[in-house]
């Protein structure tokens, strides 16, 4: 989370209100055991009840904006609360918004879930009522789209990104715990949101610095023009907050706070709001020298920490250091807790910096392999994406004999064409969307050779690979056919229904090129 140096504007109170929140760990979560009464999961049903808004639609904004973790009353960086994030700023007031809209104490709205759920939906309504949405447009769900967009708090290309990530939540289901072990389940369906009036999210504006980065620039009152020292390190951050809700705030002037990349959670996608040759507000007497990068997610939460972000956040950092002569090292690529005169904690102790600094130097041994194919987990890509696993797929497709362009590590035009041609081939929806079953059947893509426990090479981490994307469970690619291979091997042929021998024979290579 960002800070930044004073300068004549600076308002200092604002500034301590707004964006000194630190959200500080206490140890390794303990595993909950789930409520068997649902208390969430009855909040969205009564929320959605009371004022008509899609109960499916509640969660999906809840888990974008929190991951459902209300965080004990403890606000975000541009200090909103609870699991729907209800803000209360000098540009947004939606705390306030659905206090009046629903006679909720503000204390019960920052800090009691149930009645927070219940002020996200009051909000929505409100949203919904100013456009015109009557009874039958709030039955369905794709009329929602131009109040999502509202409720992320800003305008233009930023309100539809804000608004497209809750309908990729929509269009993918979410099931997910609560940090209280509640289940939560929203079920996949297509979606087709209605956008009129809504500016598009600009995917064709790249980064001029970083071009897997899209490009959406903070407003100019949240940075200052030029540097006035070399650049000479990177700093690491953790947002406190959503990624949508991040670059929205970057984009008020009232923040007065900025960084130069954000980082997505789900996919690693990179956006630039601050030219590397201007100095962003983010770190205080180490702004004029550094180069911040804000990762999406709250510093008490692992799970925001995913594979794809460590490794398009690393190789961001990697070129960065390339480009400007700075060494990788932790002397020189620090957290934000680590620069002079900080009072944050973030990243946190939860930010592996073992795993990072080993992608960040190329070394990688923490679960994947050097060869740009293997990865933890593969994780949906579709239009607008950037990063590793897009340059991935974009290195398969090409192989295939589908060109997706230059191997760049953005998902554009070229690759969307190319993926819609490979699956309208192999028999599976042609949409574009590169989900599970489009990673398994390209990533097993190939010859079938017979395979079994002992065996070795470079068809068997094609495997490996293909059975990590089909199960949605790691399977080191590590080239080698031993015995957890093997129980990974059994488990799919369990679950699609074929000889679970634990041998790789035609029907198991054909089930895998199938998508299945």
């Amino acid at each position: 989370m960002p800070t930044r140096a004073a300068h004549p504007k600076a308002r200092a109170s604002l500034l301590a209100a707004l964006t000194a929140t630190v959200l500080a760990a206490t140890g390794t979560p303990a595993l909950a055991t789930t409520d068997p009464g649902h208390p969430m999961d009855r909040a969205f049903e009564r929320a959605a009840e009371e004022f008509d808004v899609p109960r499916d639609l509640l969660a999906a904004v809840g888990y974008g904006e929190t991951r459902l973790d209300g965080h004990a009353g403890r606000p975000s960086q541009a200090n909103g609360f609870g699991v729907m994030h209800l803000v209360s700023n000098p540009s947004h007031h939606t705390l306030e918004r659905a206090a009046a809209l629903t006679g909720e104490p503000l204390a019960a709205l920052r800090s009691e879930t149930g009645a927070n759920i219940l002020g996200g939906a009051a909000v929505l309504r409100g949203y919904a009522d100013t456009l015109g949405l009557d009874a039958g447009d709030r039955d369905d769900l794709d009329a929602w789209y131009p109040a999502v967009a509202r409720y992320g708090g800003t305008d233009g290309p930023a309100a539809a990104l804000y608004a497209d990530t809750v309908y990729t939540f929509l269009a993918d289901g979410l099931d997910t715990l609560t940090p209280d072990g509640e289940r939560i389940t929203v079920t996949g369906r297509p979606v087709s949101p209605h956008k009129d009036g809504i500016a598009a999210a600009d995917t064709g504006a790249r980064s001029a610095d970083y071009p897997a980065a899209l490009w959406v620039p903070a407003d100019p009152n949240n940075y200052a023009t030029g540097r006035t020292a070399a650049i000479d390190k990177v700093v690491v951050h953790v947002t406190q907050g959503s990624y949508a809700g991040s670059i929205s705030w970057f984009q008020d002037p009232v923040s007065e706070v900025s960084a130069h990349y954000v980082v997505r959670s789900s996919d690693g996608q990179i956006t630039q709001m601050v030219r590397d040759a201007d100095t962003a507000y983010h770190a205080r007497s180490a702004n004029a020298s550094a180069l911040g990068i804000e990762h999406e997610g709250f510093i008490d939460d692992p799970s925001w920490f995913t594979d794809s972000m460590y490794r398009s956040s690393a190789a961001l950092t990697a070129h960065l250091c390339d480009r400007y002569g700075i060494p990788k090292d932790r002397a020189h690529i620090i957290g934000h807790s680590e620069a002079p005169g900080n009072d944050h904690t973030d990243p946190g102790p939860y930010w592996d910096w073992n795993r990072y600094m080993e992608l960040v130097g190329g070394t990688d041994t923490g679960g994947g392999s050097r060869d740009g194919l293997s990865f933890d987990t593969y994780t949906t890509q579709r239009t607008g994406s950037a990063g590793p696993q897009v340059k991935a797929l974009q290195l398969l497709l090409n192989e295939q004999g589908y060109p997706a362009g230059d191997a760049d590590g953005t998902f554009g035009t070229a690759t969307t064409g190319a993926v819609t041609s490979f699956q309208a081939a192999r028999g599976l929806e042609a949409d574009g969307v590169v989900g599970a079953r489009t990673w398994t059947a390209l990533l097993s893509a190939g010859s079938s050779p017979v395979l079994a426990e002992g065996a070795t090479g470079e068809d068997v981490k094609r495997l490996q690979r293909a059975l990590t994307a089909a199960l949605g469970s790691t399977v080191a690619a590590d080239g080698s056919f031993g015995p957890a291979t093997a129980t990974a091997v059994r488990s799919y042929q369990t679950s699609r229904e074929l000889t679970a021998d634990g041998i790789v024979g035609p029907a198991t290579w054909a089930a895998l090129r199938a998508g299945r």
